[in-house]
């Protein structure tokens, strides 16, 4: 696969439109994707032994280390997946294996690269399905079959009724075009993609599910698909039968193909909780012990090998892999020492106070105050956030932060809520009416809840 070439400096700005300050992380992840395309560019003999430097964040909760990941991988349209270490267990043990990691990312490229094909083939599909309307909605007649010698056939060799029948088609397939039949209830067939079977089912112990899976699939491929007809209008059967025709067009041996590629050139898995599978100093408890296993499990992944799927083999030598976490508890070099080196670079993100929660709320792409502006517009309700209502939002999030938790950004959501509860609830009976959050409006709502920390803590 053809990476984009970005530059370190064009993947900070587009960062920088979602994400509020982090600069030392956002740098860090621009040079690994930038080092990737590098990498495509030198000799096909040396390709091979440059590996990825991965990266740990350092951050308390909140701060955007899983966003950072996320929009790297967007911007790089790679498969992405995101994992927590505490979730996995040494292996022997109950809980996920961590190769499902790479199973499971592979099922995200597999989606990825099937939704690029269906695009690609989109017109084709769209044709296969205009005729299948066409039938639903104009059965193709019936000639009964007379022995031979029998009947009369006419001089063009055609059945009396066929022109009657195509001319009516092709008058019915310009009123499907223009859109007037969208509205007209149809009968067509579908195939079944709910199973293989609806009786099968495959009970597997807990961290071998992917077994399970596996062992369905194999027997789908027995089994014979099923169909089942459905009532519905014209415009929702035309959406049906267009993604069916794609999906019976799209080369799935090629989509295979190219996903196991893209996993193994442009993946990022993002680690989150490793603090968590860290030891925790010199004495080693069981504890310790068992997440010393998980870091153990881990390792090889990270290091380069080579994972059995269901869609074939597929290697992790090149898939980035950025781990985050607190590390309130243990610190980086509580890590294993094999596991340290497979992350070479280490950046620290810092907490977020005021000042960032001002700018969080009002310039990224996606702020918070445009997507409550946008939601309630569409009850009519017009939202005017004031300079100074923004500003007393901020300070009420960050002095909740100070007085419990500290949850970084995620507290504006719990303030927002908080905030709008009452416009939210009643926005279908106010009408066509404007609301403005100022100062005044910001401290009636929130100014007992914050001023009373019991209660602040568990509804802020």
């Amino acid at each position: 696969m053809k990476l984009q070439p970005f530059t370190p400096r064009e993947v900070v700005s587009e960062l920088d439109r979602y994400i509020v300050g982090q600069r030392e992380a956002k740098r860090a992840v621009a040079i690994a994707l930038r080092n990737r395309w590098r990498r495509q560019q030198v000799p096909e003999d040396l390709r091979d032994e440059i590996a990825p430097k991965n990266i740990i964040m350092i951050g308390p909760t909140g701060v955007g280390k899983t966003e950072v990941a996320r929009r790297l991988a967007k911007l790089a349209q790679a498969p992405f997946i995101k994992v927590e270490a505490s979730k996995f267990t040494e292996v022997g043990y109950v809980g996920r294996d961590v190769e499902s990691i790479i199973r499971d990312l592979v099922d995200t490229a597999m989606g990825l690269v099937l939704e690029e094909e269906k695009q690609a083939v989109r017109a084709n599909a769209e044709d296969a399905a205009e005729e299948r309307l066409l039938d639903a909605l104009l059965p193709p007649p019936q000639v009964p079959t007379q022995p031979e010698g029998f009947g009369v056939d006419s001089p063009s060799g055609l059945s009396p009724i066929e022109p009657a029948a195509g001319e009516t088609r092709e008058k019915l397939r310009a009123m499907l075009r223009g859109g007037s039949l969208d509205e007209r209830e149809i009968e067509i067939e579908l195939e079944d993609t709910s199973g293989a079977s609806p009786t099968m089912s495959i009970f597997t112990p807990q961290g071998v599910e992917e077994m399970g899976m596996q062992f369905k699939d194999i027997l789908g491929g027995f089994l014979p698909h099923r169909s089942h007809r459905r009532r519905m209008s014209v415009a929702a059967a035309r959406d049906a039968l267009v993604t069916e025709e794609a999906t019976r067009l799209v080369d799935m041996e090629r989509v295979r193909e190219v996903a196991v590629e893209r996993v193994e050139q442009t993946a990022i898995v993002f680690i989150d909780e490793i603090d968590k599978v860290a030891g925790g100093g010199s004495e080693r408890s069981g504890a310790d012990v068992s997440r010393e296993g998980v870091q153990r499990d881990l390792l090889p992944i990270v290091e380069g090998s080579t994972v059995q799927t269901k869609h074939g083999p597929v290697s992790t030598d090149h898939i980035l892999f950025i781990a985050a976490g607190a590390f309130h508890v243990a610190k980086p070099s509580d890590l294993i020492p094999e596991l340290q080196g497979r992350f070479p670079i280490r950046v620290e993100l810092s907490s977020l106070d005021r000042d960032d929660f001002i700018r969080i709320l009002t310039e990224p792409q996606n702020s918070l105050v445009l997507q409550y502006t946008e939601l309630l517009k569409t009850e009519n309700v017009e939202l005017e956030f004031k300079q100074d209502g923004i500003h007393a939002i901020a300070n009420y999030a960050a002095l909740v932060n100070e007085r419990t938790d500290n949850i970084g950004a995620r507290r504006l959501h719990t303030i927002m809520e908080r905030l709008l509860d009452e416009v939210s609830f009643d926005a279908p009976d106010l009408g066509a009416i404007r609301i403005t959050i100022d100062e005044k409006f910001v401290r009636n709502r929130l100014e007992d809840l914050v001023e009373d920390e019991d209660l602040s803590r568990y509804i802020l």
